[in-house]
Formats: C-alpha cells, sequence, structure tokens
C-alpha cells in the first residue's frame, strides 16, 4: 500500500502565530520540530496500516520544513520549492490514499492563521462553492483517483473537511480561539490520535470517494487587492468579472489547479 502525506504547518498543534510559521519567526525552529513528529505520528499509523511505501511533501512556506534527520526512515520526504504542483508534487494515480497533516482552514474563516495558499486571496471558489487548501489539494487527488482519507488540524479544518468529502477522517488537534489562540492538545496527545486515527482511517479507505469536481470545471479567485487582479488577469483563458474577482473554466481539473497556481504566483 503506497501512502501520501501533504504537511503543512499552521494546523500543527502549538501554532498559533506567524512567530511560528515564518521562517525568521523566533519560534519557527520549535514549530518545524513539533511537524516533524506530527508528521511521523501519522507515518507510524500508515505503517502500523500495512503501508509499503510513503511519500511525505513538505508543504509549508519554503517548503524547507520538516527536519530530515529526525524524519522517520520509512517515508521519502519531497523538500524545496518551487515545485510544479506545490503542496501536491509527485501525487499521480499510483498511491492508494492521501493524508493531509497540519492543515489549516480556508481564507475568511475563523480558523487559526486561515488562509488559501497566500494571503492575498480573499476567497476561492470551486463550481460555486468555497474551497481552501484542503478542496483545491484534494481535488488533485481526486484527478488520479486517489481518496484524500484524513485530515489533521483545528476544528474549523476538520468540519470544512467533512462538509466537502463524507466519511472523510478528522484530527482536530487544536480548538480555535481566534487567529492567533487556541486551545490545543499536548504534543504526545496529538501524536497518539494520529497515529490511530490514521491506521484506522486506511482500514477503511475504501469507503472514501475521491474528491471530484463537475465538468467544466469553473475557478473563481477573489484577491484582496485589485492590484493582484490586475497581474492575474494577464493569464490566457482568464475572464475578469469585477476589480478583484476572475474565473477560469476548463474540463480538466489538473489545468485548472495549473491556472489557479499561475494566478497567485503572478501576483507576487
Amino acid at each position: 500500500m503506497k501512502v501520501y502525506i501533504s504537511a503543512d504547518m499552521e494546523g500543527i498543534s502549538g501554532v498559533v502565530n506567524n512567530e511560528h510559521t515564518d521562517r525568521n519567526g523566533r519560534e519557527h525552529d520549535r514549530a518545524r520540530i513539533w511537524m516533524t513528529e506530527e508528521v511521523n505520528a501519522a507515518i507510524e499509523g500508515a505503517l502500523d496500516a500495512g503501508a509499503t511505501e510513503i511519500i511525505v511533501n513538505d508543504s509549508h512556506g519554503t517548503m524547507r520544513n520538516i527536519i530530515l534527520e529526525s524524519l522517520n526512515p520509512a517515508a521519502k520526504l519531497i523538500t524545496g520549492s518551487p515545485k510544479r504542483y506545490s503542496m501536491v508534487e509527485c501525487l499521480d494515480e499510483t498511491f492508494d490514499a492521501a493524508i493531509f497533516i497540519g492543515y489549516h482552514a480556508r481564507a475568511g474563516s475563523s480558523g487559526v492563521l486561515c488562509h488559501t495558499y497566500t494571503d492575498s486571496v480573499e476567497y476561492v471558489k470551486i463550481d460555486e462553492k468555497e474551497v481552501g487548501e484542503t478542496g483545491i489539494n484534494g481535488g488533485v487527488a481526486g484527478y488520479y483517483g486517489v481518496p484524500l482519507i484524513l485530515v489533521s488540524g483545528d476544528d474549523v479544518l476538520c468540519n470544512e473537511a467533512k462538509a466537502l468529502i463524507p466519511g472523510i477522517y478528522t484530527v482536530e488537534v487544536k480548538k480555535a480561539l481566534s487567529r492567533n489562540a487556541a486551545l490545543c492538545l499536548s504534543l504526545n496527545s496529538a501524536h497518539s490520535l494520529i497515529r490511530t486515527t490514521v491506521k484506522e482511517a486506511l482500514f477503511h479507505k475504501d469507503n472514501i470517494k475521491p474528491l471530484t469536481f463537475n465538468k467544466p470545471v469553473l475557478l473563481e479567485v477573489r484577491f484582496t487587492n485589485p492590484a493582484y487582479a490586475d497581474a492575474a488577469s494577464t493569464i490566457p483563458g482568464v475572464k475578469r468579472i469585477d476589480s478583484k474577482t476572475l474565473t477560469y473554466m476548463c474540463d480538466d481539473y489538473l489545468i485548472a489547479f495549473d491556472a489557479f497556481r499561475s494566478m497567485i504566483n503572478i501576483e507576487s
């Protein structure tokens, strides 16, 4: 059994502030340790369930956060950036299941450190429904027929995932109190819960359907500033709806994903 793990940082227990998530933040090195430990817990759960190959994709910021010398040697690590498919690099039809660790809620929600790929995005809609990184990246897994079976993060993220994917397993490692505050599980408790829930999710992975969207795929991106939309509107096929909102339509989800990544990259 081949398992894919995409790991972000904002949804890790204890992480609540930019001092944790920013590369030059005073508490970033602590957060890197916490992130690596939660990933290891997921790896251990996958091994308990019989996984024979595990690929971990470091999906936060510069994508050089997971501490390789501390990573469970049963897994391989995708590290560094840029990567063509970013948070879902190397995910394809050869995987049996996908797991998202340390994810956060979508932009505009009440989740800890919520955003959607970048703080310049006000919202993203697919098929007229707001989605965050769980939905956007989960759609890539679904494109390849791979079910997204588990996410971990705060309570807002968990509820977002449940509304999107029937039957998905969630691990709530903290409860959002504000954008920069949370009621967090102890690290050991978070690790134990992740390990046992990953194992259970993999045992029941066939009960969870891959996330797919209607064809043609209708992507809508609203930026926080018209200047960002000015830049992104130069991409071929993109239509401008108003000063801050762009749409893109195509039959292939992976092309729509590429268009979204291009929009947010060109504005930066």
